[in-house]
C-alpha cells in the first residue's frame, strides 16, 4: 500500500498579514486550489496555491498565490513550510492580468 502525501489545507483558517504602515490585516482562507510542482533535478519539492481570501476589516476578496516547500532542515525535514513570501490580488487587478496574458497568447492562460 502507498502512502498518500496529505498537502496542508488551509481553508477556513484566520491568518494575518503585516501592512507596511505597521497595522496587522485579519482575514480567512475561503477556498484554495493546490498543485505539485514537478520536482526539476535535486530542487526540493514545492506546492502551489492559488487561494482566495477575505478580510475582516472590509469583507473585500483578494486572491493570493502562495506555497509550501518541503523542509530540508533538521527540525523541518519531510514537513511542508508554509512560503514566506505571497502575491495578494484584487480581483479587478488579476483579472485585468490574465485577459492581458490572453491577449499576448501565453502558453496555458
Amino acid at each position: 500500500m502507498s502512502k498518500k502525501r496529505i498537502f496542508p489545507n488551509n481553508v477556513g483558517r484566520r491568518s494575518r498579514i503585516h501592512a507596511i504602515n505597521g497595522d496587522y490585516r485579519y482575514f480567512r482562507v475561503e477556498d484554495e486550489i493546490a498543485r505539485e510542482q514537478p520536482v526539476i533535478e535535486k530542487l526540493t519539492k514545492k506546492l502551489i496555491y492559488f487561494q482566495i481570501v477575505r478580510f475582516e476589516d472590509n469583507d473585500e476578496l483578494e486572491y493570493r498565490f502562495t506555497y509550501y516547500m518541503l523542509g530540508l532542515k533538521p527540525g523541518a525535514k519531510g514537513r511542508w513550510m508554509f512560503g514566506q513570501y505571497s502575491l495578494l490580488v484584487p480581483a479587478d487587478i488579476l483579472r485585468q492580468l490574465l485577459a492581458e496574458a490572453r491577449k499576448r497568447k501565453w502558453e496555458g492562460i
